[in-house]
């Protein structure tokens, strides 16, 4: 990050959220590359904190959208394909955990089968049962937390759209203001120039009385010596 987008206070704050991003990334690909190497709960486990680091860095992705439009338009052009790069990856991540959470699931399925088959055939499924509501329960988690990352982002945007509106009020009323301020001033200029052809008037008038009176006295003065 430059030192004229570090100078900026948005700028700074997008560049905290994007340090913060880089290092919950960086947790997510050695999360990713672990998960092949385990099995049975060690790798669950691993999945399921994965799956929060990728929660955790669609968060902060988030704030980092909204973070840049404090950015002067001349630099926020600059970090915006950054930006999608990121998202791009997040979304790279987030398949490849789908995929193993999905192998996760069929290897529980087959193991159960090849394992853990009884002979009974009512025995067999209900661990078949059992397997496909814990697979469902954990697609409903999965769900709920879309769910949930979609109400924060709406609430999100209806707190944009709202200081939205109030700025757009105060710029209405602001624009107003102006306007009334230029009326009152073509007013006054009106005023003025009222009183300076009325004084330009007043001063033609004085000016010719006093060549009339001065011109009386000169013919009195005449009128004398003849």
């Amino acid at each position: 990050m430059s030192n004229a987008l570090d100078s900026d206070p948005g700028s700074e704050l997008f560049a905290s959220y994007e340090a913060d991003f880089k290092l919950v990334r960086a947790d997510i690909t050695q999360k990713l590359d672990q998960i092949p190497e385990l099995s049975g709960e060690p790798r669950k486990a691993a999945i399921r904190a994965a799956e929060r680091a990728v929660d955790e860095a669609d968060e902060i992705l988030g704030q980092m959208s909204l973070e840049i439009n404090n950015i002067p338009s001349a630099q926020r052009s600059k970090i915006k394909p950054r930006l999608r790069n990121y998202a791009h990856d997040l979304d790279i991540s987030r398949s490849s955990l789908v995929k193993h959470a999905q192998n996760l699931d069929r290897d529980a399925l087959f193991g159960a089968r090849s394992k853990s088959s009884s002979g009974d055939p009512v025995v067999d499924q209900r661990q078949q049962l059992l397997s496909g509501t814990d697979r469902l329960e954990r697609s409903s988690q999965r769900l709920r937390d879309s769910q949930r990352v979609a109400n924060e982002t709406e609430e999100i945007g209806a707190n944009i759209l709202g200081d939205l509106g109030r700025q757009r009020e105060q710029i209405t009323n602001t624009h107003n203001t102006l306007n009334d301020s230029e009326r009152f001033l073509d007013r006054s200029i009106k005023t003025l120039r009222g009183m300076a052809r009325r004084m330009a008037t007043n001063r033609m008038i004085t000016i010719a009385i006093i060549t009339v009176l001065v011109l009386l006295i000169i013919a009195v003065i005449v009128s004398k010596f003849r």
